[in-house]
């Protein structure tokens, strides 16, 4: 089969069917990959059957892989791959990751450019990744407000005392190799489509530099309200194969907590490394 590419939004995300991606892929086809990926910031590739270490050959087609902070959260027998799920229980709480909106390790001084997951198990229903696109959020912002953020710096820790959820514990000698906080603007231009975008995470942004907390706490506020309203949004309804890349410079993401416990939600998870955001 041919490589077939279809939007699945007018704006954000794209599916890619008639590749197997445990061969050898095209160089041909990896440009066109590539290029759409960063045109269109969530990249689907269905009917995909990966053991861990195809799933990391193919990762690499888009680039290097970056480590996670949680080294001990890894697919048994493979510490290059991490994991995500829903078994973990802390202080009677079940911890979902990724539930509410969030750009991934944004507390790195160079946070990961990607990240992917592959479907291996799924709940029969629910569990839906919604992204958001975060260009399009920038380009819709009024100018005084475009006037006002630019050039505004966030301090983006492992877990901010603001974060609106709770992370799964971190073991010692993973919190020892924690990079030092990230500087990050709230505005980033992305290194390969040139375009503008709102870099936010509330889980880790703990301050705005030269602003007093509460002030600060309102403005990104503000600015989460308007970016994940769902004109912005593509929706990912999850099917087994799937293989979904998504470009943590242009959109945030969020888990759903919306299915029955009972059942089990797997998959693989890697990243990719990225720029210092400018």
């Amino acid at each position: 089969m041919a490589l077939t590419i279809t939007p699945l939004t007018a704006h954000t995300g794209i599916e890619a069917t008639g590749l197997d991606f445990a061969q050898p892929i095209d160089p041909a086809d990896q440009t066109v990959l590539r290029r759409a990926f960063v045109e269109h910031h969530v990249l689907v590739v269905r009917d995909q059957h990966f053991a861990p270490d195809q799933f990391t050959a193919a990762a690499q087609l888009f680039g290097e892989i970056q480590p996670h902070d949680k080294k001990e959260r890894h697919v048994p027998g493979h510490p290059g791959v991490d994991y995500v799920s829903n078994d973990q229980i802390e202080n009677g709480r079940r911890i979902i990751p990724g539930e509410t909106f969030h750009t991934d390790h944004s507390n790195h001084p160079s946070p990961p450019k990607a990240t992917m997951l592959f479907a291996v198990e799924l709940p029969s229903r629910g569990g839906d990744t919604q992204y958001v696109n975060m260009h399009d959020a920038y380009d819709d912002l009024p100018a005084d407000t475009k006037q006002r953020i630019d050039g505004l710096k966030a301090v983006h820790v492992y877990q901010s005392k603001y974060s609106p959820r709770p992370l799964s514990q971190i073991s010692d000698d993973s919190r020892r190799k924690l990079p030092p906080p990230g500087i990050h603007p709230l505005v980033r231009t992305h290194p390969e489509n040139g375009r503008k975008a709102l870099f936010l995470n509330p889980v880790r942004m703990e301050s705005i530099i030269g602003m007093e907390d509460n002030a600060a706490l309102a403005l990104i506020e503000e600015l989460m309200r308007h970016a994940t309203q769902k004109k912005y949004e593509y929706r990912h309804k999850w099917r087994h194969g799937d293989w979904v890349l998504w470009d943590n410079r242009s959109v945030m993401h969020q888990a759903n907590p919306d299915y029955d416990m009972k059942e089990r939600r797997y998959l693989y998870r890697l990243m990719l490394k990225g720029e210092t955001p400018v």
